[in-house]
């Protein structure tokens, strides 16, 4: 069974709702909070290398 992808807008919501900031998530598991942000804001495509990474780690895109 496949799990299905979010969108940032989905994943966005679920870190008001745990009132977690993105800073927070991204220093927890190794990441640069401004990569996080613009991988959520669409500024980077994260076909590949860490900013994939981090969208699959977020739900936005499927394991490859």
């Amino acid at each position: 069974m496949q799990r299905k992808t979010k969108t940032p807008s989905e994943v966005k919501a679920e870190f008001r709702a745990k009132g977690e900031t993105f800073a927070h998530w991204a220093k927890a598991n190794g990441y640069d909070p401004t990569h996080v942000s613009r991988v959520l804001n669409g500024t980077i495509k994260a076909s590949y290398g860490k900013s994939h990474e981090i969208a699959m780690k977020l739900g936005l895109k499927a394991a490859a």
